[in-house]
């Protein structure tokens, strides 16, 4: 009689113990990102309407969110501005007073350990809301590309200048990172690591970070020069390009729709990887959960368990302060 191996797969399953010895993708505080928002003002700790969970903080506010997510074991923050004045040419971006530079050295002082990564774009800034600087083209409006670079590279470095540990640039513009790796080199600081979204859809998934940074195009789209969602061969490129500009880490943004793009990126490419779990996947589960129609724990930790087993060595997320609550709380 033919014999077979005992197959029997349950003996892995049965016993919790045995599950989490098993456990071939594991989560840790020690791979998150925290996004952050930071506005002009005292004492505002601001409730974000569409993503629950998340604030507008005042400089006087936000060291004590950080604070928090530091002794959570979360080991970078993500900086986002709202300028106290908006113009077509983003001018808080990059002034070396602006509400991120200001925000850099409030941290940097108050949770020296703490990581400051500085998102490096213009939407926020900008009367417009796309971003880069706008020109007349046959057709209509268009993003000049190189009088961009020029203003993301000044950015950058005023953002070095204030303490920043890493920028990462996120506008999209052809010779970004080339753009602002020349710049720090320039000014010294060519040991500050650049992490570029490489490969950023132009996905509907934004909506809700558009309400926290104000910063919804006042016309047309950025189809332009963000990625269109059917194309995963041109993320490679992108990817590949960021690389042989001095990109230090790479980003796939959104995370959730894009899981194949960031597997294939893990596989194709040996440089660290981030995947942006962006404020539409965050809202989702949160107004599901808030609603009862879903266990809001379970599904938190599965899709983010997901993003980790695609192939990011570094999750971008807003749920990183409650998932490193939810880590320690499990230990």
């Amino acid at each position: 009689m033919q014999s077979f191996p005992d197959l029997r797969l349950r003996r892995l399953r049965e016993q919790p113990s045995v599950r989490t010895l098993t456990r071939e993708t594991r989560l840790s505080a020690s791979q998150f990102i925290y996004p952050m928002f930071v506005t002009h003002g005292s004492g505002l700790r601001e409730p974000i309407e569409p993503m629950p969970g998340c604030y507008h903080f005042s400089l006087d506010r936000l060291t004590e969110e950080v604070g928090e997510a530091y002794e959570l074991g979360i080991p970078g923050v993500l900086l986002f501005g709202l300028p106290a004045e908006k113009d077509p040419f983003g001018l808080e971006g990059y002034d070396p007073e602006g509400i991120i530079q200001e925000a850099v050295r409030t941290i940097k002082r108050e949770v020296p350990g703490m990581m400051v990564i500085c998102d490096v774009c213009m939407c926020e800034y900008t009367d417009h809301g796309h971003c880069g600087v706008i020109e007349n083209g046959r057709n209509g409006p268009i993003i000049d590309n190189d009088a961009t670079l020029e203003l993301l590279a000044r950015t950058a470095v005023t953002q070095a200048q204030a303490g920043a540990d890493m920028v990462a640039p996120s506008a999209m513009m052809d010779g970004q990172v080339r753009a602002i790796r020349e710049a720090l080199n320039e000014e010294g600081y060519d040991d500050l690591p650049i992490m570029g979204y490489a490969a950023k859809y132009a996905s509907a998934f934004y909506g809700p970070f558009r309400v926290a940074a104000d910063s919804t195009p006042q016309f047309g789209d950025r189809r332009s020069y963000q990625m269109d969602p059917a194309n995963a061969r041109m993320a490679m490129r992108e990817i590949e390009s960021d690389i042989a500009e001095g990109a230090d880490i790479v980003m796939v943004k959104p995370a959730l729709a894009y899981l194949d793009v960031i597997r294939r990126a893990s596989e194709r490419f040996d440089h660290p990887l981030a995947a942006y779990n962006v404020s539409g996947e965050y809202s989702m589960v949160k107004a599901a959960g808030g609603h009862g129609w879903l266990d809001e724990k379970m599904v938190t930790m599965e899709l983010l368990t997901a993003i980790s087993r695609a192939g990011a060595d570094i999750i971008l997320s807003y749920h990183a302060k409650e998932v490193a609550q939810w880590l320690r709380n499990s230990g």
